[in-house]
């Protein structure tokens, strides 16, 4: 069956159908050109302190020179990087890809357990970690592949004297660096120092060479590297800067970097695309310090900002947001979760900049639809297909559905990633042999070829034969002014099978469980309405915001 796509028609004026894919042969051809074109700009900047993009240039040519040069690394090695947004993240991700090695993302965060099966699952090399998690590392070094550990404290490219009180704050005041001893360890700023005697050899890198071994799936099973290739994410680049392109000034955007670059939403969308534009990219350590956030945005007025739906809700809610100057902002992108309505609304009330929402998965690196960027309110779809991206709803037999049915989402694209590291079955059976990938959202599409999630595969809940979508119940009950945070997830019932349970973060401590209901009962139909309601103090979370319905089922279960 030919994919209809009616979308092409409401694309914004100026948005390409197609990209050239083939204008850059890599991630550092892009950042080549940037270096050209914005040498002297501030590129990334953190508690105070600015690298430009010729410095970025220079100690990331650096860190590759160490890791060739030195370490004696070969084509395609794993090089893992595991820590916060800080300054060394882009010096070093940016060395990897240019020496032709691959960057292997790792959330900080992570227990001994997720972190030993990462380093042995992708044959990790080496590893690059912030001194705050090298006890976990300490502890899993023996069961991996890893032959050299390079370590950094968060103060180490802030300059004296701010580095080292950082650093002596971290260790001695806040006591946030657990002890840990890796004889053979290197410092980060030594490495460079070793780079810097060294010449950077002339690299061919491909369109197919992997830049990213991306894990997912963690909250459903065993992760995954995703292998994302240099054109996949060349290609995201130039699908995502084709369409807010009329939107955006080069050399003049100054954009605020919260969720983690180790995430891949922050990853292109932050790190890459706005590189491309010579932006300015603010990094947040700890977005989770909402205070500490708010005085951070007060500081200088910013472009543009990205980040879930949480993040925003938790901006919104903290005293001194309505202080900052959103005179000069123009984009506000909101993915990796559903954005819920409430939100959106208060967020373009309290700034005047509407919410767009987005939809990406790690295995699309990530962008497949965006909301136009001139979108006057939010309207509860995830938008367009990006440029050169096909965009479909199936059912289980695999069929096109047409216009307005539910089935699950399908993509089909240049960013669509080479497969799962040494998975060729899982990689089968996501990727079909028409070169779909099927993401496990069910959605559907209107007329005008938006469209829409209605919720994911696994999180719908069954209620007497009903699908039941948590999505909607959330919208609703978010609307209540005294929610703060809501997740609805399906539990055991003898009667219907299924039974739709709450779990509310309050906002007002008087809010009642009947109450709830009683909204509930205003707006919902009888299948759809809660039979449980809890109150807690906080949700179960991913490292990027995103709540863990999983676990609450779990719980439950």
């Amino acid at each position: 069956m030919t994919t209809q796509r009616p979308w092409l028609a409401q694309y914004p004026a100026g948005v390409p159908h197609q990209i050239d894919v083939d204008e850059f042969a890599s991630i550092p051809a892009v950042l080549e050109q940037s270096i050209r074109q914005f040498g002297d700009r501030p590129a990334f900047t953190n508690m105070g302190k600015a690298l430009t993009y010729a410095e970025i240039d220079r100690l990331s040519r650096q860190f590759a020179a160490y890791l060739l040069g030195e370490l004696k690394l070969k084509k395609g090695d794993r090089v893992a990087i595991m820590m916060p947004n800080c300054l060394q993240y882009p010096i070093a991700t940016f060395g990897v890809l240019r020496a032709g090695l691959t960057v292997v993302n790792v959330n900080p965060m992570y227990t001994a357990r997720e972190l030993r099966h990462q380093l042995v699952d992708s044959g990790t090399s080496v590893i690059l970690v912030l001194d705050n998690f090298a006890r976990t590392v300490q502890d899993v070094l023996a069961d991996t592949t890893v032959r050299q550990v390079l370590t950094t404290g968060l103060g180490d490219m802030l300059g004296f004297p701010k580095g080292a009180i950082v650093n002596f704050v971290l260790r001695n005041v806040k006591k946030m660096v657990p002890d840990y001893d890796i004889p053979s360890a290197v410092r980060f700023r030594d490495a460079l120092s070793l780079g810097s005697k060294h010449e950077l050899p002339d690299i061919s890198i491909t369109h197919e060479d992997i830049a990213f071994l991306q894990y997912t799936g963690g909250t459903t099973g065993v992760a995954k590297g995703a292998m994302l290739t240099h054109r996949n994410l060349v290609a995201n680049m130039q699908q995502a800067s084709a369409w807010i392109g009329t939107n955006v000034k080069l050399g003049q955007e100054v954009i605020v970097t919260a969720l983690p670059l180790y995430h891949i939403f922050a990853l292109t969308a932050n790190g890459l695309v706005f590189m491309k534009y010579g932006a300015k990219n603010i990094l947040i350590t700890n977005p989770r310090d909402m205070p500490g956030f708010v005085k951070e945005l007060k500081r200088e007025p910013f472009t543009a900002i990205t980040g879930v739906n949480t993040l925003f809700n938790g901006l919104l809610n903290t005293p001194g947001f309505d202080e900052i100057d959103f005179s000069k902002l123009h984009l506000t992108l909101g993915g990796g979760m559903a954005v819920q309505r409430a939100v959106a609304e208060r967020w373009k009330k309290a700034t005047g900049v509407t919410l767009v929402e987005a939809y990406g998965l790690t295995e699309t690196s990530p962008a497949a639809c965006i909301n136009p960027m001139d979108l006057a309110d939010y309207n509860g779809a995830i938008g367009l297909p990006v440029p050169s991206t096909d965009v479909c709803v199936k059912d289980e037999e695999g069929r096109q559905l047409p216009v307005g049915e539910v089935g699950e989402l399908c993509v089909n694209g240049p960013q669509v990633m080479k497969g799962y590291w040494n998975r060729p079955e899982e990689t089968a059976a996501a990727i079909d042999a028409d070169g779909w990938l099927h993401t496990g959202d069910m959605a559907k599409m209107d007329e005008q070829g938006f469209f829409y999630i209605v919720d994911r595969k696994k999180d719908m809940i069954l209620v007497s034969g009903f699908n039941v979508y948590p999505n909607e119940i959330e919208d609703v009950v978010a609307m209540m002014p005294g929610v703060l945070e809501v997740a609805a997830v399906g539990v055991p019932d003898d009667k219907s099978g299924e039974a739709v349970k709450l779990v509310i973060v309050r906002k007002d401590p008087a809010l009642t469980v009947e109450q709830v209901k009683a909204h509930a009962r205003e707006n919902l139909t009888g299948y759809k309405q809660p039979k449980f309601v809890e109150f807690r103090d906080e949700l179960p979370k991913t490292n990027v915001g995103k709540i863990l319905r999983r676990a609450l089922r779990d719980e439950a279960a």
